[in-house]
């Protein structure tokens, strides 16, 4: 039986390209926006609303979703947005509002799943991070901010659910071509000290967007993911990723199961 994925933010960006290479993949997909009209006809597996920073949204989708399938089998959380900016330039509410949909919307969805997949005991949840996640890149500090709490958070809910054969891992994406930089959020409140680093972060950035690889890469590595019986929990993928971030990958992976081993034998 064809397992059935439920994937946040799929009608642009790594979404849409992750649901389509599930669909094509053979697995029943059912993808989330805010606004799903928009996209139904356009695209070959169903869209359901879905509004991470709304709590009726979050609260009432599970039912939703529940009355057209039996199972669910895969949440892939990915939705979300990118706040850029310098640090002290970005007003909080701003900086408030990226924590409150790309983590918390994020972590509310998860809870909206997780008795379900108790219920059944089995299920696998996949988090579409951020290299900004592992290492952080000037001008995008709330983002950093948002990834890494994603980071830090499902590593403790990996340990808390293996008992219940409930996998959880993360994508950790490099630089791609994607539409995040055109989807935005820009802080307009510029301070003069900063304005030969904002020329210098510029031409970072420009450089960053012209090295950019193929999205493609991040679905199919999530592809990869989906289809390994007992995922590891960090999954880099993309150019880029420096020596540091493998060092921490090798460390953290030594004491996720030095942690598993001693639960086991509490």
């Amino acid at each position: 039986m064809s397992k059935t994925i439920l994937v946040t933010g799929a009608s642009s960006g790594f979404g849409l390209l992750i649901a389509n290479k599930l669909h094509k993949s053979g697995y029943k997909v059912i993808g989330t926006s805010r606004n799903p009209e928009k996209y139904a006809s356009k695209l070959p597996f169903k869209m359901i609303a879905l509004d991470l920073d709304s709590e009726q949204s979050i609260n009432t989708f599970p039912e939703r979703i529940f009355k057209e399938i039996g199972q669910l089998d895969i949440l892939i959380n990915n939705a979300g947005f990118l706040v850029s900016g310098i640090a002290e330039e970005t007003p909080i509410e701003l900086g408030r509002q990226q924590l409150e949909t790309n983590f918390w919307g994020t972590i509310k969805v998860t809870n909206a799943v997780l008795p379900y997949f108790r219920k059944q005991k089995f299920g696998q949840i996949i988090t579409v991070g951020s290299i900004i996640g592992l290492v952080s890149f000037p001008n995008a500090a709330y983002y950093a901010a948002s990834k890494h709490a994603l980071e830090g958070y499902f590593k403790s809910l990996r340990y808390e659910l293996n008992e219940f054969n409930i996998s959880v891992s993360m994508i950790e994406p490099a630089a791609f071509k994607t539409n995040i930089l055109d989807n935005s959020s820009t802080t307009l409140n510029k301070i003069e000290d900063y304005n030969s680093l904002r020329g210098k972060i510029e031409k970072f950035t420009n450089d960053l967007v012209e090295q950019a690889e193929d999205p493609e890469m991040v679905a199919e590595k999530v592809l990869k993911v989906v289809q390994t019986d007992k995922p590891k929990f960090r999954n880099i993928v993309g150019k880029g990723t420096s020596v540091l971030i493998n060092l921490q990958h090798f460390a953290y992976g030594i004491l996720e199961k030095n942690v598993l081993k001693q639960l086991n034998n509490a």
